[in-house]
Order: structure tokens, then sequence, then C-alpha cells
């Protein structure tokens, strides 16, 4: 009989041990037990709201931790507006940016292990970046080339002072002609190690570590996440953060039984009102995260995901580097790379720039609602996040439309949940 019951029940258990090991669904709870107020969310939610009344944005999902327990969460408006498909609070976006910060801290993963040291070498990872040139404008319009002061460390990428823009320095032109003018990476047909290889042979548009360009560092460390892991970026992310964390519905490319989860990318029309962007493939586009290669992970801009699953990765950063009792990294480690790393560089009023996030400074100084140690950044299809630990608050917005002009959400945003915390 014993042993009956253990094969009856063996199942079970194997299955419930297996999801013990798996990140838990984030908790919801009343606003007031959080320290806000449900009254003053209300008018958040009216405010957000408006922009898809006044047609101004197609629909959003926000969602807002206090404590780790869901305090708010909205989906607003149309996921697509022509198949008259409503948002959903499991609707996935093209996070674009957001991916930067995933990826640094697969960078700082292989650090913890010493598989990697963030004051290595760029080129003790992908040999090509050796012996690099700098383009230098003259006064003619062109450019001269010099040779790199120093070479580009991992922390250079990670801080964004690696030297190389998007393709719009000085050497545009050859950066262009080469294939690299712009984050989207869907539509290559080749690993990214391979790409960023070849990038190498482009010259910089400043001397490492001295200046604050964004650009195509953390492609560049999605390249080094795999020379250093012996696995494809895809495989590793999903083994080291999204599996542990629960991130079910974060990926590179669109799942086939997902097809009918992807918000649409809008953008303003001419006198007013938006409209669905082209199926032209390009960055600024549908895109090829259904129909593409598959082949190319871009470990800048790469990723698909929802407010649920990004919610899920702050949320372990906010801890210490911990969610549910997976640890993906040390306290430590959280706190370098939400530090600032910039010193006397040059950045945004009030802000510096840490390990894959910004970082807040001085309140005063950048002028808007927050508090001093908060970090987060965006993505390209008007997305944003921040963390605020001296509130232990996460905020996820998720929308998709492409130039945002003449937008002002972002801070009706801050401003509606700051006004909303009552303890």
């Amino acid at each position: 009989m014993q042993k009956l019951l253990i094969r009856l029940f063996a199942p079970t258990l194997l299955l419930i041990l297996a999801s013990a090991s798996i990140a838990a669904d984030l908790d919801r709870a009343r606003p007031e037990r959080l320290g806000m107020s449900s009254e003053r969310l209300e008018r958040l939610d009216a405010v957000l709201k408006s922009y898809v009344d006044n047609d101004q944005l197609a629909g959003q999902v926000v969602i807002v931790l206090r404590n780790g327990r869901i305090a708010y969460s909205s989906a607003n408006g149309m996921q697509d507006i022509e198949a008259g498909i409503p948002m959903q609070d499991d609707t996935m976006f093209r996070i674009a940016s957001q991916t930067k910060a995933i990826v640094s801290s697969a960078i700082m993963i292989l650090h913890e292990r010493g598989a990697l040291d963030i004051s290595h070498n760029l080129e003790r990872y992908i040999p090509e970046w050796a012996d690099m040139q700098v383009a230098v404008a003259n006064e003619n319009g062109g450019y001269g080339l010099e040779p790199a002061k120093r070479s580009i460390t991992l922390r250079n990428l990670l801080t964004h002072t690696g030297g190389m823009s998007y393709g719009s320095g000085p050497a545009a032109e050859k950066w262009a002609e080469a294939g690299f003018q712009g984050w989207y990476f869907a539509d290559r047909n080749e690993p990214v190690g391979d790409t960023i290889a070849r990038m190498a042979s482009l010259p910089l548009d400043e001397h490492p570590g001295e200046r604050w360009i964004y650009g195509y560092n953390t492609d560049i460390l999605g390249a080094v996440v795999e020379k250093a892991s012996g696995m494809d970026l895809n495989s590793f992310l999903k083994q080291e953060i999204f599996e542990p964390l629960g991130m079910d519905d974060t990926h590179f490319y669109l799942p086939e039984d997902k097809r009918g989860r992807l918000a649409t990318v809008y953008r303003p029309k001419v006198g007013g009102g938006i409209e669905a962007r082209p199926e032209n493939n390009g960055m600024q586009s549908q895109g090829m995260y259904d129909n593409g290669p598959r082949v190319s992970f871009s470990g800048g801009a790469g990723l698909l995901s929802t407010a649920n699953d990004y919610a899920k990765f702050l949320q372990m950063t906010l801890n210490g580097g911990e969610l549910d009792g997976e640890r993906i990294l040390s306290r430590k480690t959280i706190e370098l790379m939400t530090s600032n790393h910039l010193g006397d560089i040059p950045f945004r009023d009030g802000t510096g720039f840490g390990l894959g996030f910004s970082v807040v400074t001085d309140l005063g100084a950048r002028g808007s609602l927050g508090s001093v140690g908060e970090y987060g950044w965006g993505g390209a299809y008007h997305s944003t996040y921040w963390v605020d630990p001296q509130e232990e608050l996460v905020v996820v917005y998720l929308t998709q439309i492409i130039p945002a002009t003449g937008l002002d959400d972002y801070a009706k945003l801050r401003s509606g949940i700051y006004q909303a915390i009552v303890d």
C-alpha cells in the first residue's frame, strides 16, 4: 500500500517542488494597506485614460508595486484598434531599451561567479575591439582618425561611456554603409556575436571613459555574455533570470501561441490622432518579432515583455537581488549597479548613471517628484519604469507609440503616483 501511494502521489509532489522554485505571481492588496489612497489613485486612473480618450495613445498598461505588492494596475484602451482587441494586463510589448537593465544584470551574474570582471578590457572577450580608432570632427565637416587613448572596459559599456553611439557620430556615413545606424536587430540573419565583431572595424565617436553616449554599449555586452558563459544570450537569460523569476512572457521573439497578445505600434498623424505604423519591418514599425529570422539577440533593445513580468524583475532588484526565495544577485551587487558611476562626466540635471540604470542624485536639481537613489530607464516605444527604494515603490508603464511627440504622460504618471502616497 505504501509503494502504491508513493506511485500515485509522486508526480504531484514533484510538481509542487518544481513550482516552489519558480517565483510566484505578484500579490494585490488594497492601496490603503500599502500606504496609498484609493481615492487619489482614481485621479491617476482618469488622467491615464484621458490620453486614450483624446486619441493620443491607443492604450497603455501600468502597474505600481509598494512593499512588494500590487497597489494599482490598469489596462486602458486598445491593444489593436483596427482589429478591435482591447488592452489586457498580459498584453505583450516591445520593451526596447528596457532590455538593457536585464542584460546588465546578466553581466553582473557572471561578474559574481568570476567568469568575467567588469574592470576587464572588452578585447579580452572580443579581440576585434583592440586598438580602436576615434573619429574626430574637423572644421570642413569631415573627420580625422586618432588612436583611442585607452581600451574600452566592460564598466564603460555598463555606464554608456564606451565611446560609441547608434551610428550618429562624426563617422555616421561610414557606420550607415556598414549597416549600423539604429538599435533594431530583429531583422539581422546572423548571431549577435558576429555582428558585434564586425562593428569593431568602425571608428568610435569619443575616447572611452570620457563622455556619456547612448549607443550599442549593451548590445556589445550581450555578445560578452555569450563569450563568457558559453551560451547564447537567449538561453542564458532564460536560465538565470526569466525562469527563476517566473518571467514566462519575456522573449526575444514571439512564441506562436502568443501572437495574439502583441501590442500594435502606432504613430502620431499629421493634424492629430494616431495611426498604426506600416509593416515595413524597420525599427519604427511593427517589426519582425513574429516572422523574422529569429537569429539575432539584441542585448540593447530586443526583448518583448509584459508589465507584470518586468515588475517581477524590478522587485527583485528592490529586494536586494532576490524574489520569492530565488536569489539572482547579491545585495552588494545591486548597490553597485544603482550607484552613480559617472563622476564628473556630465549627464542630466540631478541624475547620474549606474550599471544599467539612471540614478537620481539630487531631487531638486532634477525637479520632479521622486527620491534620491531612485533608478530606472525606458524604451523607444514610449515605455518607462523606475524603482524608488526610499518609498519601496516599483512602477512599470508600457505603451507602443513612436515617435512620442507632444505627450506629457510621463510627468502626469509620476505626479499621480506620488500624490497618492499617504502614509
